[in-house]
C-alpha cells in the first residue's frame, strides 16, 4: 500500500493569478507530489490549494510553497473577507493511506520548526497537532486575525510553538496541524445582509450550540452583492453534508431569505456525496458498490 499523506494549504492571494501560478508551481516541481486542486476567491482574497504524496514529498513541497509565499505576499497590504492570520495561512496534513495521525502530527511539528527557523515566522500547532488544548480550534488560534496578533503574541498563552515572538509584519503568522479530511462548504442566500447570514452562522455551528462538527461565519461576496455562510465540516461521517444545507434552508425562511446556491471549495470526499444522494433520493438498497465507477476502480 502507497503511503500517501494529504495537504491542504491556505495562502492569502485570491487576485493576483500571477502571483496565485508562482506559488502553486512550487508544488507542481517537487518529484513525488502530485497537484490535485486549487482555486481562488477574489472576495475572500484568498487561495486553497490541495496536493498528496509521500511524507517526503509532502513536506518538501510544502517548505518550497512556503517560501514563494512569503517571497510573493505582503500582509501589510492585504484585504478579504475571510479570516486570516497570515500570508500562509493555515496548512493541515491529512493521512489518506498507510500514514498514521501519530505521523502527520509529526510532520506538522518538522514544517513548523522549518517555516518558524527559515522564514522568521511565529507558528502555532493546531488540531490533533496542538501543543495544548486550547489551541486545537483553529477559530480560537486566528482570533484577533493579522491586525491584532501584534496584542495577542505579548500574552505568555499566545507564545508561538516554534519562531520568534513577534509577528513578521510581512508574512504574519501561520497555523500549521493534523486532521481528518474537512469539507469547505459555501451556502449563498437570496440577500445582500451580511447581518442575516451571520445569524445563521451562529445557530448552525457548533461554538453557538448547532451542530457538533460544524464552523461556520457570515461573509459579503461583493462581487455577487450576496450574503453567504461560510462553513467548514471538520468530520462529515458525523455530521453529514446534507444536514447542515437543511439547517441552514430552515434558519434562512426565519428571516424571509431563500438559499440559491452552493459550494465546495478544494475538494470532497466521495462518501460525502454518497451520503448527499441516499438522503435526498430515499434509496432503499443504496450501497457503494453499486456505483459503477466504484467497481471499475476495483
Amino acid at each position: 500500500m502507497a503511503r500517501l499523506v494529504e495537504c491542504i494549504p491556505n495562502f492569502s492571494e485570491g487576485r493576483n493569478k500571477e502571483v496565485v501560478e508562482k506559488i502553486v508551481d512550487a508544488v507542481r516541481k517537487t518529484e513525488g507530489a502530485k497537484l490535485l486542486d486549487y482555486s481562488s476567491d477574489a472576495s475572500h482574497n484568498r487561495s486553497v490549494v490541495t496536493f498528496i504524496g509521500t511524507p517526503e514529498a509532502v513536506e518538501e513541497a510544502m517548505v518550497n510553497m512556503a517560501e514563494k509565499v512569503y517571497e510573493n505576499i505582503d500582509m501589510r497590504n492585504h484585504k478579504g473577507e475571510h479570516p486570516r492570520m497570515g500570508a500562509l495561512d493555515v496548512v493541515p496534513f491529512v493521512p489518506i493511506t498507510g500514514v498514521t495521525m501519530e505521523e502527520c502530527i509529526e510532520i506538522a511539528n518538522r514544517v513548523g520548526k522549518t517555516i518558524g527557523e527559515k522564514f522568521n515566522i511565529p507558528v502555532y500547532l493546531y488540531e490533533k497537532a496542538a501543543s495544548n488544548k486550547g489551541r486545537e480550534n483553529l477559530a480560537t488560534v486566528r482570533k484577533g486575525q493579522y491586525e491584532g496578533f501584534f496584542e495577542k503574541i505579548k500574552d505568555a498563552d499566545w507564545k508561538p510553538d516554534y519562531g520568534p515572538c513577534e509577528v513578521n509584519e510581512k508574512g504574519g503568522c501561520v497555523a500549521i496541524g493534523a486532521r481528518v479530511p474537512l469539507i469547505a462548504y459555501n451556502i449563498n442566500l437570496d440577500t445582500d445582509n451580511v447581518e442575516i447570514a451571520d445569524k445563521i452562522a451562529k445557530v448552525i455551528r457548533h461554538l453557538g450550540g448547532g451542530l457538533r462538527y460544524v464552523k461556520a461565519l457570515g461573509v459579503k461576496i461583493e462581487d455577487r452583492n450576496m450574503a453567504q455562510v461560510s462553513i467548514n465540516v471538520v468530520d462529515y461521517q458525523k455530521t453529514a453534508l446534507y444536514r447542515v444545507f437543511e439547517m441552514v434552508k430552515m434558519e434562512a425562511r426565519r428571516y424571509g431569505v431563500n438559499v440559491i446556491g452552493s459550494e465546495v471549495i478544494g475538494l470532497i470526499p466521495m462518501g460525502a456525496i454518497f451520503q448527499t444522494a441516499e438522503y435526498y433520493l430515499q434509496f432503499e438498497n443504496f450501497s457503494t458498490e453499486q456505483v459503477l465507477e466504484t467497481r471499475i476502480w476495483e
